[in-house]
């Protein structure tokens, strides 16, 4: 093995990549997926050689802030959960946590709904287990036949709420978030259609 090979990465950049991440998120959370990669430069300030040799394509730049961003937003919602002893409470925390994390951050806002129909299992596959846990821990209080997939569908149904209304109408999707909730408890007994496709 050459000493190049043996080399570890030069600690200038380790410091251009994480500034080049942490700018990239933020950028990415403001303005969404179509942002140009000259503000990602300015912002992190370094420049547009070094941006590329990170990241040749900004297509790369943008799924590595995304995996990053999703896993973070995905651990504070479960965590949110987590903390609630009640198992409603802990549902309904999940969804206020998510979706108050979704409506800062527009790239994941656009990039959410289509991850539904090809999961990423390090993104919406880990998403999911959460919701599984949930639904199981939530069982005796949900209305028969309430499934994961139905909970999974719903969030991103109140997403594109989110992304309709949190702008002109902030707190709209906060009262949609509590009749949805609300119509899924076991008090309604009224038996939900069938369906037999599932997400993810």
């Amino acid at each position: 093995m050459t000493e190049s090979r043996r080399r570890a990465p030069r600690v200038d950049a380790i410091r251009n990549r994480e500034a080049i991440i942490e700018a990239a998120s933020a950028v990415l959370a403001e303005q969404g997926s179509a942002v140009d990669v000259r503000e990602i430069a300015r912002r992190s300030q370094v420049g547009m050689g070094t941006l590329y040799r990170h990241f040749p394509k900004k297509e790369d730049l943008v799924q590595t802030v995304l995996r990053k961003d999703f896993t973070s937003w995905a651990e504070s919602a479960r965590t949110a959960a987590a903390d609630a002893e009640d198992p409603w409470a802990a549902l309904t925390d999940f969804y206020q946590q998510a979706l108050t994390g979704y409506a800062h951050h527009r790239a994941i806002m656009e990039h959410f709904a289509l991850a539904v129909p090809v999961p990423d299992p390090d993104g919406l596959g880990r998403l999911r287990l959460v919701i599984e846990q949930l639904c199981t821990r939530a069982e005796d209080l949900l209305r028969p036949g309430v499934t994961t997939d139905d909970l999974l569908l719903l969030l991103v149904s109140l997403g594109h709420a989110v992304q309709i209304t949190d702008r002109c109408r902030p707190h709209m999707w906060h009262r949609l978030l509590r009749i949805s909730l609300d119509g899924l408890r076991a008090d309604l007994h009224e038996p939900l259609p069938t369906e037999a496709t599932t997400v993810g």
